[in-house]
């Protein structure tokens, strides 16, 4: 079973956080698609799960002081968009290293800010596994698990390989990541899963 963490009583500052993520190491140019495909697709469970939108992003932004980096709903869409997998990604600058750290760190404040909504749909999860019942019968992993795989289908490519069964695995994995992401030191988790994850994607 999961161990599900606390978040500690006082946060670290975003300077130290970016300073962690500056000393961790940057990936090579050959990685770069799909770490601008996982950081997207970890955006959409996020704003999926939660129900968030950009606005709650520009306050992240704001909040963690990345709002020269991450200014406006255009430059936010533009970020996203850099994602391969996405519709009409065509003639996006490539995302350099900057703008994925702060992406990282957006991700990760706003999974600490819904960390309880988050626990709670692991938690349902794992009851569901226990009592050997799918998921989609909870209402909130239903909920969920319909809002991602519609989102997906909208925004990503046409994909004759991506089954119905396929986006609930993924949009499942995606919640259990999203658990650490919202605890102490998410941010050099989810860098260092970027990053681990990049050569295998």
């Amino acid at each position: 079973m999961l161990k599900v963490m606390h978040p500690a009583a006082n946060s670290p500052n975003p300077t130290s956080q970016w300073e962690d993520l500056t000393k961790i190491g940057t990936p090579n140019l050959t990685e770069w698609d799909n770490i601008k495909a996982q950081l997207d697709l970890v955006l959409l469970a996020l704003e999926t799960l939660t129900g968030i939108g950009s606005e709650a992003m520009l306050t992240a932004a704001i909040d963690l002081g990345l709002e020269s980096k991450v200014p406006d709903r255009v430059a936010l869409w533009r970020l996203r968009q850099s994602n391969p997998l996405r519709k009409g990604q065509g003639g996006r600058k490539k995302l350099d290293v900057e703008e994925a750290r702060s992406l990282v760190l957006i991700i990760c404040h706003l999974a600490k800010q819904h960390q309880e909504l988050i626990r709670r749909a692991v938690s349902l999860l794992e009851q569901m596994a226990e009592t050997n019942r799918e998921p989609h019968q909870a209402a909130l992993l239903g909920d969920y698990i319909d809002a991602f795989c519609n989102t997906y289908q909208e925004r990503m490519e046409e994909d004759e390989k991506i089954s119905t069964d396929l986006l609930t695995h993924l949009a499942l994995k995606l919640l259990v990541d999203l658990l650490f992401y919202s605890g102490q030191g998410g941010h050099r988790r989810l860098w260092l899963t970027l990053l681990d994850r990049s050569t295998k994607f």
